[in-house]
């Protein structure tokens, strides 16, 4: 037996289910930008796009470069302004090329949705392959052939992060737009948008420490910053570093301290021990500590302090000086405090000759 129908819901409650259902969005998603004009970076390549949009004349689009540079939020917002929402599912085609990636998806999908047209709707489809460099060679040439094909009907979106994994043929039928790393100007005031919105207590160095770990990539920063925040509360630079399992500056600080102080046994203990006990990744250390050095944070105090009375010239064997010049002291060494290591040179070539290096 049916029951009364339910009362339709009030406007309040559909908004409040509306804001629960976004709440337990990923902000990544929550965020995304829906128009052109939400988006914050490469306003050349966005104006070029608004006016082949403008103009009614869009071209096959090719959008590489690094993730989270916002190429597959461009042609999103492309089509929202193409289509209106109950067309869109009708002139859109999203597909995720790394899930199907064969020459199957192309005679498939592709191929019945560029082939057909549309009855009540003037203009053409649209069809999004994001991360098409992991389609096949064969799928590449298959589409190439559907591109040739149903121009008149169809415009192609490829999105991809390697151009080198694009077949030629495919690169020449579309016009190319590289999406750079975003730079700090541009990633700050996005990320104090969600910020605001989201009421997330956030200190300066852990803003830093987000723009910095990110790398130019948006969707990892907002993914750092929701990680974060649920984890921890506050967003400082410590609880970033930890929350993403990278090395905190002190550790980086001290592994150096133990290379230049200690001995090599109980270096070697104490840095294996560190990085078993908070699961660090030998490649971040390696380039925290290159960058570390790099940047010759506190270095010249460790160095000065260990600093012999008399800075050791090399002179190679009578040898090989006729091959190998000799080195002399660096003449700026006493004036800026550079303090010269003596470092070995492995190798049958050099037969004990030795190769001094300024720090």
């Amino acid at each position: 037996m049916l029951g009364p129908p339910e009362a339709p819901l009030s406007r309040g409650a559909a908004g409040k289910m509306a804001a629960a259902g976004g709440r337990n969005l990923p902000w990544v998603e929550k965020y995304r930008p829906r128009e052109l004009s939400e988006l914050v970076s490469h306003r050349d390549i966005l104006s070029t796009i608004q006016r082949f949009i403008s103009e009614d004349r869009l071209p096959h689009l090719l959008l590489y470069g690094p993730p989270g540079t916002g190429k597959t939020s461009t042609i999103l917002a492309c089509a929202r302004q193409l289509y209106r929402d109950r067309e869109f599912s009708s002139m859109v085609l999203e597909l995720n090329a790394s899930d199907d990636r064969g020459i199957d998806i192309v005679r498939g999908p592709i191929l019945s949705f560029a082939s057909t047209r549309t009855i009540f709707k003037k203009g053409f489809k649209l069809v999004i392959l994001d991360e098409a460099d992991a389609m096949t060679q064969d799928a590449q040439n298959a589409l190439r052939r559907v591109i040739e094909k149903f121009t008149e009907n169809t415009r192609f979106c490829l999105i991809c992060n390697y151009l080198s994994k694009i077949i030629p043929a495919l690169q020449s039928r579309c016009t190319r737009f590289r999406f750079g790393p975003l730079t700090p100007e541009l990633m700050v005031p996005r990320l104090q948008h969600v910020i605001q919105e989201e009421g997330v207590d956030v200190s300066e160095d852990g803003m830093k420490a987000l723009v910095t770990l990110s790398s130019g990539d948006m969707r990892r920063a907002l993914n750092i910053l929701q990680s974060t925040a649920m984890a921890f509360g506050k967003v400082t630079e410590e609880n970033v570093y930890t929350c993403t399992g990278h090395p905190l500056k002190s550790d980086i600080a001290n592994i150096l301290d133990w290379m230049l102080n200690l001995d090599f046994s109980t270096a070697y203990r104490k840095i294996t021990e560190l990085k078993t006990l908070k699961g660090l990744a030998l490649q971040d250390i390696l380039t925290e500590i290159h960058l570390f050095v790099h940047r010759g944070r506190g270095l010249r105090g460790r160095l000065l302090a260990r600093r012999p009375k008399k800075t050791p010239e090399l002179t190679p064997p009578p040898s090989s000086r006729s091959r190998f010049p000799t080195l002399g002291p660096h003449p700026a060494a006493d004036q800026d405090g550079r303090y010269r290591v003596s470092l070995p040179v492995l190798g049958s070539l050099h037969r004990g000759a030795g190769a001094a290096a300024s720090i």
